[in-house]
């Protein structure tokens, strides 16, 4: 079983692209060092107060899968710098 989970999130304080990539990259590097996922910034790259990063886990079990997809959204909601704006999983 394959989980894909895409997150869009608002940067209110960034100024710069400069700005957004610093929460961006906390954000990926925190993800792919405590959880068992593969995960990349995939969309709004030109905007500096928008982010869209995707992440994926391969489990035998579906539930195991959810059960990590779930963990990443919440560790990216616990990120002070950010609000989540759309979530979406899908099973592949």
């Amino acid at each position: 079983m394959i989980g894909l989970l895409t997150v869009e999130f608002f940067i209110y304080e960034a100024q710069s692209l400069k700005d957004k990539r610093s929460v961006v990259q906390k954000a990926v590097n925190r993800l792919r060092q405590r959880l068992n996922l593969a995960v990349s910034e995939t969309g709004f790259q030109d905007l500096w107060q928008r982010a869209e990063i995707s992440m994926v886990t391969v489990s035998s079990d579906k539930i195991i899968a959810e059960k990590e997809l779930q963990r990443a959204l919440a560790m990216i909601t616990s990120i002070t710098e950010l609000e989540v704006t759309n979530s979406k999983v899908e099973w592949l």
